[in-house]
């Protein structure tokens, strides 16, 4: 997460100079190499410089944003935008699953792992070289990927000089209007609508990365500290359940949500309807059986599908506030921005949680629903973010 961090932003700029597929093809040819040579890590030193490396030298999501737009229609760019964030919800849940059936394979399968054999040297290559095949395959299809941000002028320029001489080329440059010079990146830190939507987003990212984080401990904690004494698999379970939904709203329902509200509207109406559905989360330990199954199955699909909503809307909101030219290193700041939130909120979340659990019998907002109120005083503040000043929307969402 600290290496994307870094690095984003640079890897957006250079997808503004040489195109986006020279970036998306490096990006997932470093998951090849540093991704195995992860699974080969011996010593833990390794293993950090190897993610990190992973992290820095994988500039694909700034891209892939930018791409997503520039490829679809103004009508289809909400899908564009959704099938990016959905690539994201499918990695989320098919990763965890090709870990969990392929580590360790000389202990999982030892009649067909041998414990002396590579894999069992390495108990995490197996899982890492599959990826890494995965990620072959993708860079092998980037060859048919078409370039959505042409520059040739320069290069019909040279070509012309070749083939027609000095003179005609001359000519061709007189009937040529010079390209307008690109607006500098430093401007891009005072364009308000763009760095508006980046803080939203930001402050969104923090919300949903510690929800995870603070759903995940509450859920395996005991009943006596305000938990649901949940084991792992059963946590797994709901998480997974709540990612195949967000799945198929992303695919089949999100661009009707978007065509209706439109990305502030639906930011804000998303924003909204998570308040009470946090809210409720500590009055589900007084429940078991299936009347707890139910309401908390529900209550996570519907926060996953709200969380993905706001992302999204933000996403187009930031994209369209920025000319093609400088859409790669608009994503790479809001990149940057959300890793660092990304990487700020797990260690907030379990040093809140481990405070409220100290606090369980309190008579003010005990512990269970003191973490869930801070929780919802962050989503209230994106809320507020989405109005006036706060937010500045670019001009072709002004109604």
């Amino acid at each position: 997460m600290i290496g994307r961090g870094v690095a984003s932003v640079f890897w957006g700029v250079v997808a503004d100079r040489v195109g986006r597929k020279p970036v998306i093809a490096f990006s997932v040819l470093s998951v090849v190499v540093f991704n195995t040579l992860f699974g080969l890590s011996a010593k833990y030193w390794m293993a950090i410089a190897t993610r990190f490396l992973l992290g820095a030298l994988n500039g694909f999501l700034a891209p892939a944003k930018a791409y997503s737009i520039e490829v679809c229609r103004p009508e289809q760019q909400a899908l564009g935008i959704s099938v990016v964030s959905t690539a994201w919800g499918m990695g989320v849940i098919i990763g965890p699953a090709i870990g969990g059936y392929l580590a360790q394979p000389a202990k999982q399968y030892p009649h067909l792992f041998h414990e002396k054999s590579v894999f069992g040297r390495f108990p995490y290559l197996l899982p890492c070289l599959c990826i890494s095949f995965f990620a072959a395959l993708v860079v092998i299809s980037c060859a048919w990927l078409p370039e959505t941000l042409h520059k040739h002028r320069g290069l019909e320029r040279a070509a012309a000089e070749v083939a027609e001489g000095t003179t005609a080329a001359a000519a061709a440059q007189e009937s040529t209007p010079e390209p307008e010079p690109e607006p500098p990146k430093s401007s891009l830190l005072r364009n308000r609508p763009l760095m508006s939507s980046i803080v939203t987003y930001c402050v969104f990212s923090l919300h949903d990365t510690a929800y995870v984080e603070i759903f995940s401990l509450w859920t395996v904690s005991g009943r006596d500290h305000g938990g649901l004494s949940f084991a792992s698999k059963d946590v797994g379970q709901v998480l997974t359940v709540a990612g195949a939904s967000l799945l198929v709203y992303q695919i089949f329902a999100y661009r009707w949500v978007n065509k209706i509200l439109g990305p502030v509207n639906s930011t804000r109406v998303s924003s909204a309807l998570s308040i009470p559905i946090i809210a409720a989360y500590p009055f589900m330990t007084r429940l078991s059986g299936i009347r707890l199954g139910v309401p908390l199955y529900v209550a996570a699909m519907l926060k996953s599908v709200l969380a993905i909503t706001r992302v999204t809307g933000t996403s187009l909101l930031q994209n369209n506030a920025v000319p093609q030219e400088q859409r790669g290193a608009a994503n790479g700041i809001a990149t940057t921005a959300m890793s660092l939130s990304k990487a700020f909120a797990p260690a907030v979340a379990g040093i809140l949680f481990s405070w409220a659990q100290k606090r369980q019998h309190a008579a003010f907002f005990p512990g269970d629903q003191m973490v869930f109120l801070l929780l919802n005083l962050t989503e209230v503040i994106g809320l507020v973010l989405t109005f006036k000043p706060f937010l500045a929307v670019p001009q072709q969402y002004k109604q």
